[in-house]
């Protein structure tokens, strides 16, 4: 259970990180709540994953691929968010993952 509180927080840190400059920006409040939420659930994930492959990689291979639904919905409405959202799904994906490693 120790394990799984520490991945939520984990996973807490990054939704927060993801979602201050989307706050900054006003966008609005559902897109905050679902990138805050992937996070979250990413932090349950990423973590306990065992593949055999560099921590690092694994985190930037699942947060890249988790964050294809998003870039698909995002992509009819604004086209210059895909770079930032592929840029943060690769640094919280790591970031969850090496964190895991670590504290996991």
């Amino acid at each position: 259970m120790n394990d799984i509180l520490i991945a939520l927080i984990i996973g807490t840190i990054a939704g927060i990180i993801d979602v201050v400059p989307m706050i900054i920006q006003k966008l609005d409040k559902f897109a905050n709540w679902s990138a805050f939420f992937h996070w979250v659930v990413l932090g349950l994930i990423i973590p306990f994953v065992d593949w055999e492959i560099q921590v690092w990689l694994k985190g930037l291979i699942i947060g890249e691929l988790s964050a294809i639904p998003i870039l698909i919905m995002v992509y009819s409405k604004n086209k210059r968010s895909l770079i930032p959202i592929l840029v943060f799904s690769a640094i919280l994906g790591i970031g969850i993952a090496l964190a895991g490693a670590k504290f996991i």
